[in-house]
């Protein structure tokens, strides 16, 4: 006799299609707390800058002002600003009506952030190291736990999100048809269904860009990263990574790194770290999805001497996959356009997780005490993380 013919217990053995749809009511129920809370904290770390910009006014630029401030003279104003403090990296906003922002490690070991006017060069406020920007990143991150935790627990959620992807689907009968079907408002739960199969079908693009990239971070912890794009010294001299130039002599390396790579629009200034001797001037050229890493040139400041020029069009393969991570994962390729997109797209992921838990509800007698029962648990933990990560957060955006 086939065993799947077989009764037990008054009930027939389940169908492949029922155990699929149980599979993916049980991880949108077991999960629910820690998928809301990663999509919500991803979408909104898209727009972590726009949501610092309206909150803060120092993170402003002067309005129509087509000059700027050179970059020695917005590293001089910063240094000023934090006496006896080092600057680490000086960052022109992503966006003309943005505030140029240098982090700097001031005496007392925390950083700082100098928000200058970049068309003047003005100090408009020193802030803490910590904003709405960072502290989306790093909770989206990890979570706020120490990176060899919190990284590989939010990464290894991209498989979640696959057998979701997976058992949507297989679920679904025919879902090829539903792109355009019309939901029906019959009644809530009706309605509900079918705007959820409506919206995940919508948003299957987005979610399997989700996930592959998500993936790609685990891999890339895993030991599989790409090489470095910096020129590392062989044997660091430390009196070469305490360089600070600044004024005339961060102006005339620009210039030097500006010959060597005239294409290169330079957006960041990486100033010398242990390892790394020489001052980096990262950009934008002709390369697409790179982040401004993958342009630059780096200059020796004792010297002048260009020492590497690192272009997004000449990387290995491997190279360009890693680089292509991060502009894909959270829509910094096409500026506020697509991180417009990339913000719907994730509030549309977000509403899933939720609204996943309403409909299974909805189908059950006793639905709000049984979707709890179902949470159980998982949903404990989940919440748990969530407020040992709120707790931790100060400590983190410290620097």
């Amino acid at each position: 006799m086939n065993p799947q013919s077989v009764v037990l217990a008054g009930k027939k053995a389940p169908k492949p299609r029922s155990r699929w749809w149980r599979l993916h009511a049980w991880l949108g129920l077991k999960l629910s707390v820690f998928l809301t809370v990663i999509l919500l904290s991803g979408t909104l770390a898209v727009i972590g800058n726009e949501i610092d910009w309206l909150a803060d006014p120092a993170m402003r630029a002067s309005p129509g002002r087509q000059s700027q401030a050179s970059w020695g003279t917005i590293a001089g104003n910063a240094l000023a600003a934090v006496p006896g403090g080092r600057i680490e990296l000086i960052e022109r906003g992503p966006d003309p009506w943005f505030a140029t922002v240098v982090v700097m490690k001031a005496p007392d070991g925390h950083r700082r952030r100098v928000l200058v006017d970049p068309a003047t060069g003005t100090i408009n406020r020193v802030a803490g190291f910590g904003g709405a920007q960072r502290f989306l990143r790093d909770f989206h991150r990890r979570l706020m736990l120490p990176v060899a935790i919190g990284l590989p627990l939010v990464t290894g959620f991209a498989f979640v999100l696959l057998a979701s992807l997976v058992s949507g689907l297989v679920t679904y009968k025919k879902f090829w048809r539903g792109f355009l079907r019309r939901p029906r408002w019959r009644d809530w739960r009706t309605a509900s269904g079918d705007l959820h199969r409506l919206a995940g079908l919508w948003s299957l693009w987005f979610l399997s860009l989700v996930i592959v990239t998500s993936l790609w971070y685990l891999v890339e912890l895993l030991g599989a990263s790409a090489p470095v794009l910096f020129p590392l010294d062989p044997a660091p001299q430390t009196g070469r990574a305490q360089a600070q130039p600044v004024g005339e002599a961060l102006d005339r390396l620009a210039e030097r790194a500006r010959e060597s790579f005239p294409d290169l629009d330079i957006r960041r200034v990486q100033y010398p770290f242990p390892g790394v001797g020489a001052v980096g001037f990262q950009g934008e050229a002709q390369s697409w999805l790179t982040t401004e890493k993958a342009n630059a040139v780096w200059v020796e400041p004792d010297t002048s001497r260009v020492v590497a020029r690192i272009e997004g069009q000449a990387l290995s393969a491997h190279q360009r996959i890693s680089e292509m991570a991060d502009p894909l994962h959270f829509g910094t390729w096409g500026g506020l356009a697509s991180k417009i997109v990339w913000f719907l797209c994730g509030c549309l992921l977000t509403g899933l997780a939720v609204t996943g838990i309403i409909i299974y509800a909805s189908r059950l007698r006793g639905a709000w005490g049984v979707a709890a029962r179902g949470v159980s648990w998982w949903g404990l933990v989940g919440c748990a993380f969530v407020v040992g990560a709120l707790l931790m957060a100060p400590s983190v955006l410290l620097g």
